[in-house]
Order: C-alpha cells, then sequence, then structure tokens
C-alpha cells in the first residue's frame, strides 16, 4: 500500500575532522566538516547510524556481533575483523626494555570485535580519522613531584604541556548502591574515586601488555619502530606501550563487563523449570504457536532464542538446506532474509571486508579461504552448484526483553510487537525475496503470540537492579527547533538536546521508559 526507507536509529556524533588529541582532556581538537546529508540549513546536526543497535544484553551469546556479522568471532585484539585482518597485531614486553610484535587470537570474544568499533566510527563516537593509540594517548601519567610528564614517556610535542590523568566517570554520577563501582563511587561528586583509567588498566592487566621503557613510533606511511626516547620528529607519533595497545583493553574490559548482563529468570525460564503458573493461559498458547503453526523457533531456538548463538553456530557454521529436485541452498548459520527491505538496499552479511574479502562465511568456503580467515574447518565444502543466501540476510537476535526493545528489526522499521507479528504473519514486506512463508494466523493467535513474547521479560532489566544498574547515563535526544530550523551554537553545530537516565544502583529504580513512551514524552 506504500513505502518509505527511513530508518529509526541511535544518534551519533556531529560530522568533524580530528586534528588531534588534547591530553588528559576528555575532548578532542576537531575541525568541523560540513554534512551533505545530516543538517538544518547548512548547521551540521547529529548523525544518526544506518541500522537500528540492538540490545548488548545477552550479547555475549551471539557467536558474531553486528547486524552483518562483521564482528568476528575471535578478537584480534586491534579491530573489529579477527584473522582476516592479516596486519592486526599488538605490543609485548618481553623485557621493559625488548618490545615485540605478536598475535593475538581470542575465540568466542565477538563482543570484544564489536567493543571496539564504535569509538573509531565517525557516525558513532569518533572525529574521522582518530585512531585507538590516540585515544590512549589522553590517559598519560604525571610525575607526582613537578605535575609534569614523566621524560621520554609521551609524545615528544606535547612534553612541555602539563598533564592529569582523566578520572574514569568523570562526567557522570555514580549511584552509592551500584552493584560493581558503590564502593568507589564519589557521590554526590560525579566519577570514581579511582585516581585514572591508567592505574585501572595497570590493576586489570599483565605488565608485559603496558610496563615498558620504550616507545612506538609510526610514521606517516604507518612505519612502526620501537626507539628508547622520544626523537623530537614532527613527521612521527609516539606512543607508550599502554597508549599503543589501548584497542586491546579496551575491547576485553568492555567484553568481560557485557559478559555479567545476562537476563536469564522470565516467566518462561521459570515455566521451563516446572512451574506451571508461571505463564498465563494465552502465554501458553502463545507458545505452542511460537513452536508450531507461526514456526518461530525455526530461527528463535535454544536458550538464547536465536540460532545465531555460540550453542547454535559452532555446531553447524554454515546451514543447509536441501529441496527436491532443487540445487543445494547453503547459508551462515544464523542469518535470514526475511523481506524487511528490499535485498540490494542493504546487502548487510552478503557485503565485503575492507580488505575485499566477503563477509559471509559461506562465500568464503567457496572461495576456498574458510579456514584461513576464520581459525577453523568448513563444516561442508560449498561448490558453485550450491546456491549461497546471503545477501540481504541479517543476524537472527535474542528475544529476551524484546517487550522493552522497541523499535524492532535493523531499519527500526516497526514499532510494536503487534507490527512484528503482523509482519511475520504476512510473509515479510518484500515477498520475492523473503525466507518467510505466509502464517495465515488469526487476530486471537496474533495477540496470543504477542502475549507470549512478553512472557520474555526478565523485570531486573525493566526496573533496572542488578546486574542491569548504572550510573548517570545522558542520552542525545535531537536538537531544538524542527526539520527546517535549529540553533547554532556558534561553532556551526546545532545545539544539542540531552535527556538524563539517573545513576541507579542494585536495587534499581522506575525503569527507564522505552522507545514508544520517550518519544511521546520527549
Amino acid at each position: 500500500m506504500s513505502d518509505r526507507n527511513d530508518i529509526a536509529s541511535s544518534q551519533g556524533v556531529i560530522n568533524t575532522k580530528f586534528v588531534d588529541v588534547i591530553p588528559g582532556n576528555a575532548e578532542d581538537q576537531v575541525t568541523l566538516k560540513p554534512d551533505p546529508v545530516f543538517n538544518v540549513g547548512g548547521i551540521n546536526v547529529r548523525r544518526v547510524e544506518p541500522r537500528n543497535a540492538p540490545t548488548a544484553i545477552n550479547a555475549v551469546f551471539n557467536f558474531r556481533n553486528f547486524w552483518d556479522g562483521r564482528a568476528q568471532n575471535i578478537f584480534n585484539g586491534v579491530n573489529s575483523f579477527g584473522l582476516r585482518d592479516s596486519h592486526a597485531s599488538v605490543v609485548k614486553a618481553q623485557t621493559p626494555n625488548q618490545l615485540k610484535f605478536v598475535k593475538v587470537s581470542l575465540n568466542n570474544s565477538s563482543l570484544a570485535s564489536q567493543a571496539v568499533d564504535p569509538p573509531l566510527s565517525s557516525f558513532e563516537e569518533s572525529s574521522d580519522g582518530l585512531t585507538f593509540e590516540e585515544i590512549g594517548d589522553k590517559f598519560g601519567s604525571i610525575d607526582r613531584k613537578s605535575a609534569s610528564v614523566s621524560k621520554g614517556k609521551k609524545l615528544p610535542r606535547k612534553l612541555a604541556k602539563k598533564l592529569f590523568p582523566l578520572r574514569p566517570l568523570g562526567k557522570q554520577l555514580v549511584h552509592p548502591q551500584d552493584s560493581v563501582l558503590g564502593t568507589d563511587s564519589r557521590w554526590p561528586e560525579p566519577g570514581l574515586r579511582n585516581e585514572s583509567y591508567d592505574h585501572l588498566i595497570k590493576d586489570a592487566f599483565k605488565p608485559e601488555w603496558w610496563k615498558s621503557n620504550q616507545l612506538i613510533q609510526i610514521d606517516a606511511k604507518g612505519v612502526r619502530t620501537f626507539l628508547k626516547k622520544p626523537d623530537r620528529s614532527l613527521e612521527t607519533n609516539e606512543y607508550r606501550l599502554i597508549e599503543y595497545n589501548f584497542s586491546l583493553f579496551f575491547g576485553l574490559a568492555i567484553q568481560m563487563y557485557e559478559s555479567t548482563l545476562i537476563a536469564n529468570d522470565t516467566p518462561l525460564d521459570r515455566f521451563l523449570e516446572g512451574n506451571t503458573t508461571a505463564l498465563t493461559g494465552q502465554q501458553q498458547r502463545g507458545k505452542q504457536l511460537f513452536e508450531g503453526k507461526a514456526q518461530c523457533n525455526l530461527c528463535h531456538n535454544g536458550a538464547e532464542l536465536s540460532s545465531a548463538s555460540v550453542s547454535s553456530v559452532q555446531k553447524q557454521r554454515i546451514g543447509i538446506l536441501k529441496i527436491p529436485n532443487f540445487s543445494r541452498f547453503v547459508f551462515d548459520n544464523g542469518f535470514f532474509n526475511i523481506g524487511i527491505r528490499p535485498t540490494l538496499e542493504d546487502v548487510s552479511v552478503g557485503g565485503n571486508d575492507p580488505f575485499g574479502n566477503p563477509l559471509s562465511e559461506t562465500r568464503l568456503a567457496l572461495l576456498g579461504s574458510f579456514q584461513q580467515l576464520l581459525g577453523s574447518p568448513s563444516n561442508t565444502t560449498v561448490s558453485s552448484k550450491d546456491t549461497i543466501l546471503a545477501d540481504g540476510s541479517f543476524k537472527t537476535p535474542g528475544l529476551r526483553n524484546v517487550e522493552l526493545t522497541a523499535p524492532y528489526f535493523h531499519n527500526g522499521g516497526s514499532l510494536t510487537l503487534q507490527q512484528v507479528v503482523d509482519l511475520y504473519n504476512r510473509g515479510g514486506d518484500f515477498r520475492q525475496q523473503s525466507a518467510l512463508a505466509v502464517l495465515g494466523l488469526t487476530e486471537a493467535e496474533k495477540n496470543d503470540l504477542v502475549a507470549f513474547l512478553k512472557s520474555l521479560t526478565d523485570e531486573r532489566v525493566r526496573y533496572e537492579k542488578a546486574p542491569f544498574d548504572h550510573p548517570q547515563l545522558f542520552v542525545p535526544n535531537g536538537h531544538p527547533g524542527d526539520s527546517t530550523y535549529v540553533i547554532n551554537n556558534g561553532s556551526g553545530k546545532a545545539t544539542d538536546s540531552l535527556v538524563e537516565i539517573p545513576a541507579v544502583g542494585s536495587h534499581g529504580g522506575n525503569g527507564t521508559p522505552n522507545f514508544l513512551v520517550t518519544s511521546r514524552q520527549w
């Protein structure tokens, strides 16, 4: 009846070009870049992500992360691409005076692979051109007696500047009853008592990853050299070991935190454990539909309610579908095209990585590079006679807490669970490309299915109780004005409007309104 290609997604940053870090300062030195898309009357506004971000809760169970699966199961310590990036390496101190480039290959660490992507994204968190070494460059050490930078430990161009370390969470209130950080809270002042991120890293990681008397120098061509002391060249950047390896620390730290965000106490869990009253009669009918007529569990299976989970993919990395009188269909297990949008509008896992290799593991098997780039053998041989299903296929998300995570799908195209069930019932919006069949559910059956989906909510998540409590957060909420006029903040950027999500402790609070409520309130 109608069609639009709008995407409902998270607000990112305003388009800028990175100039330099200001050591000890949370804000970088940047220059404004005119944005041909995200502007109102020539004034830059915040960019919007090209895909709707899924929840990080239970994301530790995903074999790969991001909708297109580019965050690899193997973390290389540097970026999202695992073994696909043959040049990715970190530096290890064999002794404080002897550095060595080494490869890192950590299995089942796609959350770490995912974590290192947003900080360098010029859409999400970064100005264009920033590197992880430069992010680490903010967390410098100072000489306690002179309050000056220790000799030979910082970039030469900045040696003359006084440098003070950043306070962890220095702009956020931390509730004194926070389940993890409460004992270090400075409430009612923002931040933690810990002296610096520098000290936190040294407490968490072995010295060979951060302790050295040498520097790593990077010239304009990307050539890396170990130095005993700064050479004061203006044509190079020089970093301490703790700065150079910052992507390793960052990725693993985020993964370790997000691994605690496990929602496993839902009415469905209690029902499966033997409490027959944990689900209402309507929810039990919805469960039968989920596992039967609605065919939901073909993709949303297992305890994770996702065929893209580690437990599912490790059993069969390449899915196989055999239909009599047709060629064999093969696909990346857990990735499906369900006809949300036209396939070529966003090919997702059908695209390539930055090195020209297919993101699709099935296509890597066809090319014979599966083991080389993914670190393990394929479960099947893929030939040119097979039909590969990759273009327009997206990772199957888990469904726990789905009641709280509107809008839905990779484009945020459905606002309610009722709309989601309607889309599945009609077999997707672009049927010729969809793997879905028309379901023929009645209105009563659709209501039963929605009721079952609401039984997947962990009330600790709803009310932000431990481990889902958190420090104070400020979320961008557009800009004062409208689509024809915004207020210039004096630098060519639109004035921000922010929504505060208050700090809560382990006992939680009233819960943060979901998308449908907040879009009406703010």
